[in-house]
């Protein structure tokens, strides 16, 4: 995913920087060139040389070390770095940085970067809600620098409070945003709903379907790494939705259908990735049960049909993607959904190929547009997404 792309680590003097050589590893794992930068009073928590190990590059810590080949090494780096992360940034290299100070290489090095700069900051409490390191805080924003939020939890110090370092799964998803992709869908707005709607029967009981989320969270994560702003409208999930999206929950299918109309006018693409529960109860409370075996007797109606009110008040600049789950014909009955609900494009799979359908990490998809049908092969449901957006992208 980041093979051919170089990411800076500046890492300052924290209890925190632990953290950072698991994202060191994390990064390579992906194929990134990552380089670290340490302030001196940093090699007091981590050794110079785990991060070397990791890497496969020399730690960058005196600005006149002579132990390299010849190079301004801190022009070096920022000339290569597509992103660069501080984190843990404690309140001294923050002020530093906000307040134009490079009096070592991490400091040196970030000046002259002209790439995106991403600040993880890490300290105590009460350092953190100081109004002078707040107001260098807002500096940095102002400046471009995006502040990634520290956490509440417990603190070196074992206080419970605010600054605490996000985990490295968080600090790597803020790369990934950043340098994982070309943003060919930046000012997009993408609309994608996702997971399985339930319709209760009863405070025990409900009506549902087996879909798991992961196909339409999978959608939306490939959306928003190609720069879209997408909202996600979901229901039950097996799953954690992706970061960085708008989250708006819905339980039932009403609750979908109401979301999906208060979205629709404002998006440019419409994936509706969701197994709507088909049938709900007329009437919850005057359900009866019969007394001879016990059998419940509830009354149902059919829920909203979302996606062929979608295809009939879609603006002629929008794009409509449904999905089409089938058991047999499924090429046939899916070209007929395509039509019936004025869509653009169908995504159609079989629930009897192994792979693909619900709650596994791969699928299987045949792309149904008025133009032809093109198949996706068993792959990821990440990597059928991308595929999926592109094609969306070129109608």
């Amino acid at each position: 995913m980041l093979t051919g792309k170089t990411v800076l680590l500046g890492v300052s003097s924290s209890i925190a920087a632990y953290k950072i050589c698991n994202l060191a590893r994390m990064l390579t794992k992906l194929g990134a060139e990552v380089h670290v930068a340490m302030t001196e009073n940093t090699q007091n928590f981590v050794a110079p040389l785990t991060f070397e190990t990791l890497t496969q590059h020399k730690c960058l810590i005196d600005t006149f070390d002579r132990n390299f080949e010849y190079s301004v090494e801190h022009v070096s780096i920022a000339k290569k770095a597509d992103v660069v992360m501080i984190a843990p940034a404690t309140a001294n290299v923050i002020g530093k940085i906000a307040n134009g100070i490079a009096d070592d290489m991490l400091t040196t090095t970030v000046m002259a970067c002209t790439c995106k700069k991403i600040i993880a900051p890490a300290m105590n409490h009460n350092m953190l809600h100081n109004p002078i390191v707040q107001n260098n805080i807002e500096k940095l924003r102002a400046f471009g620098y995006e502040i990634v939020e520290p956490v509440r939890g417990m603190l070196a110090n074992r206080d419970i409070g605010d600054g605490k370092l996000p985990d490295e799964e968080t600090l790597l998803e803020y790369i990934i945003r950043e340098i994982a992709f070309e943003k060919d869908l930046e000012g997009r707005k993408i609309l994608v709903t996702a997971g399985a709607t339930r319709e209760n029967l009863d405070p025990v009981r409900f009506i549902t379907n087996h879909s798991s989320g992961k196909m339409g969270f999978a959608i939306a994560r490939a959306a928003m790494l190609r720069g879209a702003d997408v909202t996600v409208i979901a229901a039950h999930t097996d799953v954690e939705p992706p970061m960085f999206v708008n989250v708006v929950n819905a339980e039932s299918a009403e609750d979908m259908f109401c979301a999906v109309k208060d979205y629709l006018g404002e998006s440019d693409i419409i994936i509706k990735a969701a197994a709507v529960a088909d049938y709900t109860p007329v009437n919850v409370a005057d359900h009866k049960i019969k007394k001879s075996d016990g059998e419940m007797v509830i009354e149902l109606k059919r829920t909203t049909d979302i996606l062929k009110y979608i295809g009939e008040h879609k603006r002629s600049d929008q794009i409509v993607c449904g999905f089409s789950m089938e058991t047999e014909n499924v090429i046939e009955n899916s070209r007929i959904k395509l039509e019936k609900k004025n869509c653009d494009m169908i995504c159609a799979n079989s629930i009897k190929k192994a792979g693909a359908g619900f709650g596994t990490d791969t699928n299987i998809i045949t792309m149904i547009t008025p133009y032809g049908d093109e198949e996706i092969e068993l792959m990821s449901k990440f990597d059928a997404a991308n595929i999926i957006l592109s094609r969306l992208n070129e109608l």
